[in-house]
């Protein structure tokens, strides 16, 4: 009888460790599969900076410019309608750029603007600060922005890669009309 209470008892105790082991193997799975998620979400955001020549800056240290009054080119390259209109950084113009990266200029996808009209958005001195953003981190619109604004010979171009979501995250203003 002794014997059968110390292997019901050796049981029960197996079954209460495994059933707190098992999730705690399935947080860390968790933890290890989010982990892969940023890594290459990471790693993404790296090489289109690297081919795309530019330099990226946070919300805060946009905020601290904006604040400071550092003279700064601010460009939505969200759509006018859905999301620029709305809301969007405090001084910023918009000029749409599409998500998929555009290695050649193409007006149908910039809502018929040209080349020209971007050269013309941000001016004729090569050497300002200019900022480019979209709506979040994976939106590609901002680093196209980044990368035309190089190409054309910008040499102080900045990409804002959390875009107006990291924004109000931090819970700074915006502006916009509706």
């Amino acid at each position: 009888m002794k014997m059968i209470k110390v292997i019901f008892c050796s049981a029960v105790l197996l079954i209460i460790l495994m059933g707190t082991y098992m999730p705690a193997v399935a947080l860390f799975d968790n933890k290890f599969e989010k982990e892969v998620k940023k890594e290459q979400g990471a790693v993404k955001l790296v090489r289109e900076v690297q081919r795309g020549g530019y330099d990226v800056i946070t919300a805060e240290e946009l905020k601290k410019w904006i604040d400071s009054g550092k003279d700064t080119f601010i460009v939505d390259t969200m759509p006018y309608e859905a999301s620029y209109k709305k809301e969007h950084v405090p001084g910023a113009k918009q000029f749409l750029f599409p998500i998929p990266e555009m290695t050649t200029w193409n007006t149908k996808e910039t809502d018929g603007k040209t080349q020209e009209d971007f050269v013309a958005l941000l001016g004729p001195d090569k050497d300002k600060t200019i900022v480019i953003y979209c709506g979040f981190v994976k939106c590609t619109r901002s680093h196209n922005g980044a990368m035309w604004a190089v190409k054309l010979g910008y040499k102080n171009v900045y990409r804002f890669p959390g875009g107006i979501f990291a924004w109000k995250g931090a819970e700074y203003k915006t502006e916009g009309t509706d």
